[in-house]
């Protein structure tokens, strides 16, 4: 189990029930898709077997979709389920992601879908690309022409043109020129690479400027970034973005940027969660403002993390797996719950959700629970002992997957809060699927 306890203020790392790493932020439609790694508890190594989705409308509350895709989804994989990224075209979305070939070393493939949450399915049985064992860390973009490009690489940075069907691609592989000009100077280490590029590429375009963000080093590692007047460079380095994490860092990172709602986010990951570290990594992200000549400023790494980009609406039903910050529950998944659900969950444990909108207050509260104890959902705001709305009684409802909407009557406050779901109880509580404010 992953969680931590934090300052009330603590929004980073955004993802406490899981190790989560390599964050990979996509925006469809009104909403931002999170793809990231796993690490698997207790890791020594980069032990990952799936990736994970979560998705966001304000940025602050996420929701746990589950695992688009897996290892088991690749005939051809053997371990390591690493980087990768998502984008979508005519309908469809591409998910490129790394992992260990069964005899060829690392390779990279590509999963579709019809939905940005997966399922997703290997459309060619095989890697969609190998030219050695440091073929990891996909990023694609594509560009106002229609060409796509898919980017990789460590220790070397590469790249193809995708065809339009997005699971193939035309001429050869590109290896790019690691040089003082494109990607700065190395002082780190000794491993003699020309350049400080080391992993984890992120590819985009802004305006009429290209963007190359990458973990940058050698070890432990720090963001920086190179622009380019073209899609396949000549790259020029800029500066660094994000100098290495000192506390509560892991000796990894990995970019990852978006426009949403008006505002510019970086995502990274860290090792701030109990437990974390090096192999155990979170996901954090922070906002910040091009400068007006295009340059990304330094960014830094805060506990604090972003400002809710709108107010969650509790007069519809919501996940109970949308959450700003919790502390000791974990998620699940079941055919009886319709998806995924809150479980694990003990006496003390909360969830909480950031800038919920009472604007004409509430008189009820309705939730989805299952249990074969039962227990207590106090409805508190702005932390976990403030104001008490309402105490909702979870009572046995006949197993864990036996699913039951309990009620409560709650206090009509009004205006915009954080609302704190407060467990308690003996043992094993009861496993929460949504809940909903009444007017």
């Amino acid at each position: 189990m992953a969680f931590y306890t934090q300052p009330i203020r603590a929004q980073n790392p955004i993802i406490q029930t899981i190790y989560t790493a390599d964050p990979a932020p996509m925006v469809h439609g009104d909403t931002v898709y999170l793809y990231t790694s796993r690490d698997e508890d207790n890791s020594t190594w980069f032990t990952m077997k799936e990736w994970r989705c979560y998705s966001s409308t304000d940025m602050v509350n996420w929701t746990d979709k589950g695992s688009p895709l897996s290892l088991k989804d690749f005939s051809w994989a053997k371990k390591d389920a690493w980087a990768g990224q998502c984008i979508a075209r005519n309908g469809k979305f591409y998910f490129y992601v790394p992992m260990q070939h069964e005899t060829m070393g690392m390779s990279i493939g590509v999963a579709v879908s019809d939905s940005p949450a997966g399922p997703f399915k290997d459309p060619i049985g095989k890697p969609l690309v190998h030219s050695g064992n440091g073929d990891i860390d996909p990023t694609v973009f594509i560009d106002s022409d229609g060409q796509a490009y898919l980017y990789w690489g460590n220790p070397y940075l590469k790249y193809v043109k995708l065809n339009e069907d997005m699971i193939s691609y035309s001429g050869d592989v590109v290896t790019v020129p690691l040089n003082k000009e494109g990607f700065h100077v190395r002082y780190k280490d000794t491993d003699k690479r020309p350049s400080a590029y080391e992993e984890g590429p992120w590819f985009y375009k802004r305006k009429d400027l290209y963007y190359m963000l990458y973990a940058a080093g050698g070890v432990p590692e720090h963001l920086a970034y190179s622009t380019s007047s073209g899609p396949t460079g000549p790259w020029v380095y800029r500066d660094t973005i994000m100098p290495v994490i000192t506390k509560g860092g892991a000796f990894t990172n990995h970019p990852g940027t978006i426009d949403f709602k008006g505002k510019s986010y970086l995502f990274y990951h860290n090792g701030a969660l109990q437990g974390g570290g090096g192999f155990n990594r979170s996901v954090c992200v922070e906002e910040f403002k091009y400068n007006d000549d295009g340059t990304i400023p330094r960014i830094a790494n805060t506990i604090e993390g972003v400002r809710p980009a709108a107010n969650l609406n509790p007069y519809q039903r919501q996940e109970a797996e949308t959450i700003a910050w919790t502390v000791g529950v974990e998620t699940a998944r079941s055919a009886e719950a319709g998806g995924i659900y809150v479980t694990d969950i003990s006496d003390g444990d909360y969830i909480k959700v950031r800038s919920v909108d009472f604007k004409k207050g509430a008189r009820r509260f309705d939730a989805s629970v299952a249990s074969q104890s039962g227990g207590v959902i106090e409805l508190r705001l702005n932390s976990p002992d403030g104001l008490l709305l309402g105490s909702c009684q979870v009572p046995n409802t006949g197993g864990d997957q036996v699913w039951k909407t309990v009620s409560a009557k709650v206090k009509p406050e009004k205006g915009i809060h954080d609302v704190y779901f407060v467990f308690k109880g003996e043992g094993k509580l009861f496993n929460f699927n949504w809940w909903k404010f009444n007017k």
